[in-house]
């Protein structure tokens, strides 16, 4: 995860649109008083969990999907991911790499009981396919085997995960540079890290070095509590609910300087509080507060990758 961080640091660097305010990034950290509000993973219970190779099948196929629910304004991942669970829970073999293989866009519709055409339902398609397709190719058809295959190492995860299913490789080109965001491919790590509470397919020796998941809940969170700044261009186009092109510059720099601010927030936790606290648990508080904010304006990018 190194790329991400060195990445998304040249990004905030050298961005036009978006700034981290380090005076508003300490007045967060002292007003939390150094800590984290604790955000249990399954805080509402949405999630399919067994305790075994299914509970994995069925994070991969969920982070396969998770993506871009904005245009749907009633569509979100709490549907997602209860709709998922409830159709395992009526057939064991919903997630078969098989039958994963064979879905079209009128039956993913039917497995998550959704009465419309899905936001991006080509490509949510095309992904299942691809992960069928892979894995069992490559793994015997099961996602447990794929986390095995990384040893226990959260970045090998990441790095097998990306490596093998481009759905996943989210990459995006800023000012000549190849910038590494890997949001959905991190978030697997990190569901898998707090549905097993960090124990069987769960336990990763450096869950640590896993980054914030830029996507939209996140930056705009940071940009209430002031820590993102953006420029007044950014901010007229996002508060007029208007489109952004997906890697363009003001894309890119509301994601790589939401890795920033949270890696520094880390960083003032430690040294201020002598607190050591997970990206992955500052990513749940966060995004906990977004979605429970229906007045949060963000970003809209129609994107694969968050």
């Amino acid at each position: 995860m190194e790329e991400v961080r060195i990445s998304s640091a040249w990004v905030a660097s050298h961005s036009n649109h978006v700034k981290v305010d380090s005076s508003e990034l300490e007045r967060v950290v002292d007003n939390i008083q150094g800590s984290i509000p604790k955000v249990e993973w399954n805080f509402e219970g949405i999630h399919y969990f067994d305790n075994g190779p299914l509970t994995v099948q069925y994070l991969f196929v969920l982070d396969a999907l998770n993506f871009c629910f904005w245009p749907d304004k009633d569509l979100d991942y709490n549907h997602l991911a209860s709709e998922l669970k409830a159709a395992l829970l009526n057939d064991k073999s919903a997630l078969d790499a098989d039958r994963l293989q064979s879905y079209t866009g009128p039956q993913l519709r039917q497995l998550l009981k959704w009465p419309r055409v899905l936001p991006l339902e080509e490509e949510r398609v095309r992904l299942l396919h691809e992960v069928g397709q892979e894995l069992e190719r490559s793994f015997g058809g099961e996602a447990a085997n794929l986390v095995k295959a990384c040893g226990k190492s959260a970045v090998s995860l990441v790095t097998l995960v990306a490596r093998h299913f481009p759905g996943f490789r989210d990459h995006s080109l800023y000012k000549g540079r190849q910038v590494f965001l890997y949001k959905r491919a991190q978030i697997f790590a990190a569901d898998l890290w707090g549905a097993f509470k960090g124990q069987g397919y769960g336990y990763f020796y450096d869950i640590s070095s896993v980054t914030i998941f830029a996507d939209y809940i996140v930056p705009a969170v940071l940009r209430q509590l002031g820590v993102l700044r953006y420029s007044l261009e950014l901010s007229s186009s996002i508060d007029a609910k208007d489109e952004i092109s997906p890697g363009s510059e003001q894309e890119v720099e509301i994601r790589a300087c939401s890795i920033v601010a949270v890696e520094k927030m880390r960083e003032l936790l430690e040294r201020k509080f002598g607190k050591q606290v997970l990206s992955v648990e500052i990513d749940l508080w966060l995004w906990a507060m977004g979605v429970q904010n229906p007045s949060l304006k963000h970003h809209r990018t129609l994107s694969i990758y968050y």
